[in-house]
């Protein structure tokens, strides 16, 4: 494992830290039943301010988290994109050691572009290459469409016998069966 190096760029893309001025937006984006329909609700600004906090503990305690992700030449936050360790008791996810997520959530203006997948991807290497990981796991509910073909796009696999219902979300809620993919690190030569 080499040592962490932020920002992250891709050929449109910088995936930072968070910023204090980053929160409006952040708060913005947590408020937007659209961006959250795949959550159980949309997030007040104490909230989405909470959740900035333990984003940038994150970076602080392990090394890694949620990027913010920013156009390069454009708007200096759009959403979030990185690696997360769930909050959920990890033996419910079939994994050697602590599981790794991949997430990402950006703003409607954002979605359309490829910057999901193009962040996600620097994502990948940054987890692989720069962190050692030996896997990292995804999931989402059945019917989120468009974060499944981002996980297809980039080299996730959905495995099935795996798929789960997620402790956090009551019996019978419409949102609790979960679909679960995973990529192993690349082989190393």
């Amino acid at each position: 494992m080499s040592a962490p190096t932020y920002p992250i760029t891709t050929p449109r893309l910088v995936l930072r830290p968070f910023r204090a001025d980053d929160r409006t937006a952040f708060a913005a984006l947590n408020a937007d039943p659209e961006v959250r329909a795949f959550f159980p609700g949309v997030l007040s600004r104490e909230e989405s301010d909470s959740f900035a906090e333990r984003i940038e503990q994150s970076f602080r305690d392990r090394g890694f988290g949620f990027f913010a992700v920013e156009v390069r030449d454009g708007a200096t936050f759009v959403g979030f994109c990185g690696l997360s360790v769930p909050s959920f008791d990890p033996a419910l996810l079939p994994t050697t050691g602590t599981p790794v997520e991949i997430g990402w959530r950006l703003s409607r203006a954002a979605w359309g572009h490829g910057y999901a997948t193009e962040a996600a991807k620097a994502a990948l290497v940054f987890g692989f290459e720069t962190l050692g990981l030996a896997e990292i796991v995804s999931f989402t509910v059945p019917h989120n469409v468009r974060s499944r073909r981002v996980m297809e796009r980039i080299g996730m696999v959905h495995e099935p016998e795996h798929d789960f219902d997620h402790p956090t979300l009551p019996e019978g809620h419409v949102l609790r069966r979960h679909v679960f993919y995973r990529l192993r690190a690349p082989a190393r030569p």
